[in-house]
């Protein structure tokens, strides 16, 4: 997945991008400006965005922590979308619907 930092994001476009396959992480503005800083140094530098640990870390070796909503990430690092969730859980929903009353 392709990741986006900015200090912040509409909500429209965030959610737009996670439903994408998109991962827009929010830093604060100083770790931001810091980010382009170093990039138009150092254009090649290379910045590591973990998401398990939902860390982003620069070339200097420090590192910044940014927060997801769990099933957003399970998304992201299961390479789905919601309904290729869905589909991933079509036995626990037809065991469920087998053990269901009819209407």
């Amino acid at each position: 997945f392709k990741t986006v930092i900015a200090p912040v994001f509409a909500d429209i476009f965030h959610n737009n991008s996670l439903k994408n396959g998109l991962l827009p992480v929010a830093l604060p503005e100083d770790v931001v400006s810091s980010i382009w800083n170093l990039l138009e140094q150092a254009p090649d530098s290379q910045i590591k965005v973990d998401l398990p640990s939902q860390t982003v870390t620069l070339p200097d070796g420090s590192s910044h922590g940014f927060s997801i909503d769990p099933f957003r990430k399970l998304c992201l690092l299961d390479g789905v979308d919601d309904l290729g969730y869905l589909l991933n859980k079509t036995d626990v929903i037809g065991a469920f619907e087998a053990r269901a009353k009819p209407y």
